[in-house]
């Protein structure tokens, strides 16, 4: 009778060595970064009252824009 053993190792290899995950990541990294270019320059845009009127100044706008991406 023959025996056969159905144990997998506790380490699951990923297709392609882990490169969909590099890939998966790279990609979700330069969103966040061109998302964060999109509000700097939409928010650039806006008049000194404008940016006033939803309670920023011109010196807040990188700080925004870095939290808008989260």
């Amino acid at each position: 009778m023959a025996v056969i053993d159905h144990t997998r190792s506790a380490v699951v290899t990923q297709p392609f060595g882990g490169f969909a995950e590099t890939l998966r990541a790279t990609v979700a990294g330069f969103q966040a970064w061109n998302d964060t270019r999109i509000t700097r320059k939409s928010l650039s845009s806006l008049s000194d009252h404008e940016l006033a009127d939803i309670g920023i100044d011109r010196s807040d706008i990188d700080a925004v824009a870095r939290k808008m991406k989260r």
